[in-house]
């Protein structure tokens, strides 16, 4: 999305990054996760130690959802 964002206004990666956390009003971690964190819980649930988890509901935001 961020190189869609990028090509499409012309603009560099980073502005384009910037845009979209703009967009989303910030997020509190600063910054916006990475293929390989998401890539971490995926294998955590696929594996023996995660087996007995079901209907989970895992938001990867780095806090941009308000949660109660």
């Amino acid at each position: 999305m961020i190189a869609d964002i990028s090509r499409g206004s012309g603009i560099s990666e980073d502005a384009a990054r910037q845009r979209i956390m703009d967009m989303l009003g910030g997020i509190p971690m600063g910054r916006t996760g990475r293929p390989e964190e998401v890539a971490e819980l995926v294998a955590f649930l696929a594996s023996d130690r995660g087996a007995f988890i079901s209907g989970a509901d895992y938001i990867l935001d780095g806090g941009t959802m308000p949660t109660t």
